[in-house]
């Protein structure tokens, strides 16, 4: 009975964040913060399926821009991660999710930008415009640099993309990581806590083309370790072992 009624609740939500959002988006269409607009709605119904994020951020983390790199679990993220976009921040999405109705539409409008990983020579057209992007308009990006969706499989490794557009822009790059998300369950009165810290700015300068996949381990290293540090810290919050995704 609580899986019906929330997923009734879930679906009247994103329903009307996609109308008020969508009317934003075409009143301003690809506006800097339209997608900061959504993540702080989208924020919000954590509550609904009995979560509490709690969200930390480095006092070093201004007002960017930067390349944000977000761990990638499942589709919970639109409700945790969520709470930690900034202000002028969009995403770096896979083009197909264009075709998804109503969804597709409004990701586009949000300002968001669109990659065809399938086409190695668009998607490296696209990284490059990007860069451009961050540096004329001083616009952060995020990216999910695991490239798809960990379920359960710990932090994937990393692709490239992301940190050739932050070397190419000149901007750090800013782990954004959450403890894991595995135990979450819409059965399930309470889902205990999640928690999201926003990590100290890795400056780019000085690394070249060449450097790229030693600073991508550097990098994945470091929130690798965070990763299990967060787990561990939620799972006290909560009373109990979750499940370690990344043992």
């Amino acid at each position: 009975m609580l899986l019906i009624v929330r997923s009734m609740l879930l679906a009247v939500s994103l329903f009307l964040a996609f109308i008020f959002g969508g009317l934003v988006c075409v009143l301003r269409p690809r506006h800097r913060d339209n997608v900061h607009m959504f993540a702080k709605i989208f924020a919000l119904v954590a509550s609904i399926i009995g979560l509490k994020v709690i969200l930390r951020r480095h006092p070093d983390v201004q007002d960017g821009p930067y390349v944000y790199l977000g761990n990638h679990q499942n589709n919970f993220d639109l409700f945790t991660h969520t709470k930690a976009v900034p202000p002028g921040t969009v995403s770096l999405g896979k083009k197909s999710l264009v075709w998804i109705p109503l969804f597709g539409q409004i990701y586009w409008l949000s300002g968001n930008i669109l990659i065809d990983r399938k086409n190695r020579s668009s998607a490296f057209d696209t990284m490059a415009k990007t860069a451009e992007k961050i540096k004329r308009n001083r616009l952060s990006v995020w990216i999910f640099p695991e490239g798809t969706r960990s379920r359960g499989r710990g932090l994937l490794p990393f692709k490239a993309g992301a940190f050739h557009t932050a070397i190419a822009a000149g901007v750090p790059v800013v782990p954004v990581l959450a403890s894991c998300q595995s135990h979450i369950n819409l059965n399930r009165w309470n889902n205990g806590v999640v928690i999201i810290e926003t990590m100290a700015p890795i400056p780019t300068t000085g690394i070249d083309k060449a450097d790229v996949k030693a600073f991508s381990a550097q990098v994945h290293g470091i929130m690798s370790a965070k990763y299990n540090e967060l787990n561990r810290e939620a799972a006290t919050l909560m009373g109990k072992t979750l499940p370690n995704d990344d043992v």
